[in-house]
């Protein structure tokens, strides 16, 4: 039982990283059997930080999808790319969900729903 009353349970969400730029086209073929979640996520902003922290709140371990990570002031030539590949604008955060190796849900900020992103899958 953590502060308050409430428990600090663990998020079911496990991150992978993502830091090169030939991992993208990994990423798509492993979406052919299993979606792929790409966030991109900057450190510095607050509102980020509170739709990752939304993201694993809400998470449900029974959603078949593997989940990538990327560190936007780390890995900005990695955003753009995804951008690119991905006709959407860059955004901060975001996320993009691939299946097959197409792009078939994204959003972005205040956008970025549990429930939205889990009635795409």
């Amino acid at each position: 039982m953590g502060f308050f009353g409430f428990s600090k349970n663990k998020s079911a969400l496990v991150w992978n990283d993502l830091n090169t730029l030939s991992q993208l086209a990994e990423l798509e073929k492993e979406s052919a059997t299993t979606p792929v979640l790409i966030l991109k996520h900057s450190t510095r902003c607050s509102i980020s930080a509170m739709a990752k922290n939304r993201l694993e709140l809400y998470w449900d371990a029974e959603i078949p999808l593997k989940a990538y990570y990327l560190d936007l002031l780390a890995h900005r030539d990695i955003s753009n790319e995804i951008a690119a590949r991905y006709h959407i604008a860059h955004q901060s955060p975001q996320i993009i969900v691939l299946k097959n190796g197409q792009r078939i849900f994204d959003a972005s900020h205040n956008e970025i729903d549990y429930n939205q992103l889990k009635s795409h899958l």
